[in-house]
């Protein structure tokens, strides 16, 4: 749906990822806009579950929380509870496994990530950042925010893996001297991809707004050649378009 937004069907529940429905600022006047609109509104989506990974503006939408509101359950990071609804809301420091009572075959985990919060001068990292392992009976999804690579991912494939499917940024990545820090490049991604013994994994975190040095076309032609340059199938690690569909079997 752009960006890191992504609602993935798992044995019968949706759920929607960073969710992010306008442009990537504090209001709807200043600060990057969209590059191409989102392919559809959030109101014609069921959403069940929302998982958030940190609180930067191009991964969480205020609208949307505002219009979701307490009709979902929300998972966020150990630190973002106050910012939500409070009815609804689950919060999760690194490693913390949470089962839900209205979809009792499934569990989800918070994992470790080497990024960075804040949505003013006020408030940098005054709230955790992490990734998501969604666990069912049989298929489980894993949602990686903004991230530099680290070791966590090996123990993430460890503790957690294999995964049925993921989503990896691929994007925001240039220059990697500013970047590299707090965010992965395709070369990285592959890398994660190999790392959680992912079957499927999703190019996210690209085409949507303009962050950083590199042209906002170029990603998926990197991991076109990373995907090369280990000998993996192309068809391990996709992209898709704004509004596509992937089943997976």
């Amino acid at each position: 749906l752009g960006q890191s937004t992504c609602l993935v069907q798992l044995e019968g529940v949706n759920i929607l990822t960073d969710p992010v429905f306008s442009r990537c600022t504090i209001n709807d006047y200043i600060g990057p806009k969209r590059l191409r609109p989102t392919p559809c509104q959030l109101d014609e989506l069921q959403v069940d579950l929302v998982i958030v990974s940190h609180n930067h503006f191009d991964h969480l939408d205020a609208n949307v929380v505002q219009q979701l509101s307490n009709t979902v359950t929300w998972v966020v990071p150990l630190g973002l509870r106050d910012w939500f609804a409070r009815r609804g809301v689950i919060e999760l420091d690194w490693w913390q496994e949470h089962r839900f009572a209205d979809y009792p075959h499934l569990a989800i985990t918070a994992t470790p990530l080497q990024h960075w919060s804040g949505r003013t001068p006020f408030d940098v990292n005054g709230s955790l950042w992490c990734g998501f392992v969604v666990r069912g009976a049989q298929a489980s999804f894993f949602h990686c925010g903004d991230t530099g690579y680290c070791a966590a991912f090996k123990e993430i494939g460890r503790r957690l893996g294999p995964v049925t499917l993921a989503t990896i940024p691929i994007g925001s990545y240039a220059p990697r001297w500013y970047m590299a820090h707090q965010h992965i490049d395709p070369d990285d991604a592959v890398q994660i991809h190999q790392d959680l013994n992912v079957h499927l994994s999703v190019g996210v975190h690209w085409g949507t707004f303009l962050m950083s040095d590199e042209h906002y076309l170029e990603p998926p032609k990197r991991l076109r050649k990373a995907l090369e340059a280990r000998n993996l199938a192309s068809d391990a690690f996709v992209t898709l378009d704004f509004g596509q569909t992937r089943a997976i079997a």
